[in-house]
């Protein structure tokens, strides 16, 4: 029985694409075409990765995980998260899921689901910016794994040192989840006292003890039908661990100072700046709580490991700055920010871009963030120059190796040579590479389209002797 192929995928709900081997979008639903404002004649014959991700090669040489040489050559389904861009031409994260499809002639074609993230815009302590924001391989990864556990109920451990967003992270899985219109409840394990610890978690009962005036419902049963964050869990006792696997394999507790069982329905996601295997070796951590609580792991990137994310992370958190309103006090709800300089936005320079991305960040997004408040407060006339970030001296130093005195001297010294040689060493990474060449990637992504107008660009790199590279 034949069918037609374009009623068939304009019945799915959620836009979807057909791709052959070449990579070359063959057909596309009608919620695809709505979605991104495109018509036909503009979807197919195109690049999968021109037209999504406004790359002039595959997604997979640039380190990101691609459904499509899964798919082509396993034959199995796959998913991943993406950045691709929206009818406007604004970057934004999408779930894809792709299927494996032969067509009448036997072919294999990749079809491919979009699910649309909802963006995290939101001011206030629920917004998450500086997490999702950025497109580096290693920070789409812990998006993926945020979705996929978010579709679950199962405990989930987030992993990443201080500063890198994992209460941020906690946010953004609880409200992805069926939890969403629950509470959200926190607990900072670094602050707790261990005398107080059964008390905070489960509550107390009037006169349980000295200074106990009234009864008080615990955390866990605040956060009953929703979310228990516990942050920094690697600090708490031996003790307080046995007491919280407790609760946490049967769901129940009693309040200090009572006998009544109590129940909660309680998701629990858990964070820590330490490696909790290492601390189960070394028995300062219980392997049972260590693996009741990590059925789902999620490990958010450093800061110093997305360099490629640094500069337009940066833009985005001035952004966010010249947004923030002002206090009551001094004017109310204008969005306007304060600072010394009173720009009402932004600008930052190349030198000033190039220390940032040279920065080691041991403070991660957090220290970022703190660099960028600071200097815009010390901007004149609203564009913030190296000297206003005041990084280390040892940095600063290195300002004229960081930024060379002209874009075609850099551009210049690489040969077609340099170039294979560098997406070679980084795996395709183009960003990484053209940051080792000291070029921008546009300025690559031109190389690379003249080497492939002109012979293969292995060939071509091959051919072409290596120039020596500037002092």
């Amino acid at each position: 029985m034949d069918y037609d192929a374009q009623t068939l995928i304009d019945a799915r709900e959620q836009p979807f694409v057909l791709i052959d081997r070449n990579y070359t979008v063959v057909a596309a639903n009608r919620a695809y075409r709505v979605a991104y404002g495109l018509e036909n004649a503009d979807i197919t014959g195109r690049k999968c990765h021109e037209l999504s991700h406004r790359s002039a090669v595959p997604c997979h040489l640039k380190g990101e995980h691609c459904p499509h040489v899964h798919v082509m050559r396993s034959g199995e389904s796959d998913e991943t998260v993406h950045v691709h861009f929206d009818a406007q031409g604004r970057p934004e994260h999408v779930r894809l899921r792709g299927y494996a499809i032969t067509d009448a002639q036997g072919n294999r074609l990749l079809g491919e689901e979009i699910h649309r993230l909802p963006a995290q815009t939101a001011a206030g302590p629920t917004a998450v910016p500086a997490l999702l924001f950025g497109q580096s391989p290693a920070l789409l990864q812990a998006l993926q794994r945020l979705q996929v556990a978010a579709q679950t109920d199962e405990p989930v451990l987030i992993e990443g040192e201080s500063g890198t967003g994992k209460e941020l992270a906690a946010h953004s899985l609880h409200r992805a989840s069926a939890r969403a219109e629950r509470p959200f409840i926190t607990l900072d394990c670094t602050t707790i006292p261990e005398a107080l610890f059964e008390s905070e978690l489960f509550g107390h009962e009037s006169g349980a003890y000295t200074g106990a005036t009234g009864r008080r419902p615990g955390l866990f049963e605040q956060a009953d039908g929703g979310t228990l964050f516990l942050d920094e869990i690697g600090e708490l006792s031996l003790q307080q661990q046995c007491k919280l696997l407790r609760a946490l394999e049967s769901g129940e507790f009693r309040r200090v100072g009572s006998n009544t069982v109590r129940r909660a329905d309680v998701r629990v996601v858990a964070a820590t700046n330490r490696c909790l295997e290492d601390m189960v070796r070394q028995a300062r951590f219980r392997s049972d709580l260590y693996f009741r609580l990590s059925v789902f792991t999620v490990a958010l990137p450093p800061l110093r490991e997305r360099r490629d994310d640094i500069a337009p992370l940066a833009r985005h958190l001035l952004g966010r700055m010249a947004l923030r309103p002002r206090p009551a006090a001094l004017g109310g709800a204008v969005l306007a920010p304060l600072c010394g300089c009173g720009a009402a936005c932004w600008d930052i320079s190349p030198q000033a871009l190039a220390l940032l991305q040279n920065h080691s960040y041991p403070g991660n997004v957090r220290e970022l963030r703190n660099i960028l408040a600071r200097a815009a407060a010390l901007a004149v006339g609203g564009r913030i120059e190296a000297s206003d970030l005041l990084l280390p001296a040892g940095e600063s130093a290195t300002l004229d190796d960081a930024v060379p005195a002209s874009p075609a001297e850099r551009e210049g010294a690489c040969s077609d040579a340099d170039i294979a040689a560098a997406l070679a060493s980084f795996r395709g990474h183009r960003g990484r590479a053209a940051q080792a060449l000291g070029i921008s990637e546009r300025t690559l992504y031109r190389r690379l389209r003249e080497a492939q107008r002109g012979d293969n660009p292995a060939q071509s790199a091959r051919d072409t002797p290596r120039r020596p590279s500037k002092a």
